[in-house]
């Protein structure tokens, strides 16, 4: 539940040995050794050692694959075992590398677009927590009673632990919840269904899953594979609970004779845009070449919706400090007209 598989930082760089050890030519035993050799993960370097195991053995790439299924994504799987088929697994591997250092990427992006304004609501709730602590402390030095800025009856050390206590609290909470609920494919579909209708939000992650998306239905479509499996992959590698829960509606569509175009846009999941060049695509045959082409351009309109959701999300923690300190300015002001009206006859 806690994220057992592999980092993608591993894998793109697995898939990178993998592909260029056999392209050059290096048996696939061999490949797999120095693959392990290269991988910091002890877990991944354990899961590869009983890949080369079982191929000793006598099991095909896939097979033994498949064993380990809880550190490698569907995804690897899938793809090497159509590569395996198709006589392609080099250039399937070195494009799988491609694909997750590009999702690397965009994780990078992610965490580098909110580390600001997450910082400043953190030192915004020491802030706080400081001057609970202060107020009490000076009370209790002049002997006279605490002022509790926030109202809720929090003063001195107790109040400032309190404080900090529910945020540590309260934020873990959430995130075990969150974890929990996309636990299922249900409990993951119902969770992104609600955050894509959020504002900003929503269009963040849409256009992350139709960058994802695009990328992975060219690399599926390229090695060949069928296009039910491919659409089931691709939306599996968008990582999002609503896409993967429109497979089957998708997947029956197509095998009902609908086109590619009608099935996208059924879906509701994908822009108009996406749709306009699936559809140019569908009728010239280059459906999986126009993603290809148009993917760097769906990644950087995935890149600017998440510099619009780090500046909201900067905004709004902005607002919250600002609305702290009037409060607080408020309760002193309120609190000292209090005092000099208790000393008036």
């Amino acid at each position: 539940m806690f994220g057992r598989r592999i980092s993608l930082k591993q894998l793109a760089v697995v898939c990178r040995s993998l592909g260029t050890s056999l392209h050059a030519g290096v048996p696939i035993l061999k490949a797999f050794d120095l693959a392990a050799g290269k991988t910091a993960d002890p877990r991944l370097r354990a899961a590869l050692s009983d890949v080369v195991l079982q191929l000793r053995q006598g099991e095909d790439v896939e097979t033994a694959m498949r064993s380990q299924d809880r550190y490698f994504p569907d995804l690897m799987v899938d793809m090497i075992s159509v590569a395996e088929r198709t006589g392609a697994l080099p250039e399937v591997l070195r494009s799988l590398s491609e694909h997750y250092e590009n999702n690397l990427r965009l994780r990078k992006d992610f965490i580098g677009q909110i580390t600001i304004p997450v910082i400043q609501l953190i030192v915004a709730v020491l802030v706080i927590a400081g001057l609970i602590y202060i107020l009490g402390w000076i009370a209790a030095s002049q002997g006279g009673e605490p002022l509790d800025v926030l109202g809720w009856g929090l003063t001195g050390t107790s109040g400032a632990v309190t404080w900090l206590s529910g945020w540590v609290i309260g934020v873990t909470g959430l995130y075990v919840a969150y974890r929990l609920a996309i636990a299922s494919l249900e409990g993951r579909s119902l969770v992104h269904r609600v955050l894509m209708a959020v504002p900003v939000v929503g269009q963040c992650m849409r256009d992350f899953g139709i960058a994802r998306f695009s990328w992975a239905f060219h690399l599926t479509q390229e090695a060949g594979m069928p296009i039910d499996e491919s659409i089931e992959a691709s939306l599996k590698a968008t990582a999002n609970g609503a896409f993967i829960a429109a497979t089957p509606q998708m997947v029956d569509e197509i095998a009902d004779g609908e086109t590619l175009t009608d099935a996208f846009a059924h879906s509701g999941l994908f822009n108009s845009e996406f749709i306009e060049m699936v559809h140019v695509g569908e009728n010239t045959g280059t459906v999986p070449e126009a993603l290809h082409r148009l993917g760097p351009q769906f990644e950087d309109q995935a890149r600017r919706s998440l510099r619009a959701l780090s500046a909201t999300f900067g905004w709004l923690v902005w607002v919250l400090v600002a609305g702290f300190i009037v409060f607080v300015i408020f309760s002193i002001v309120l609190w000292y007209v209090n005092l000099l009206n208790s000393y008036m006859p």
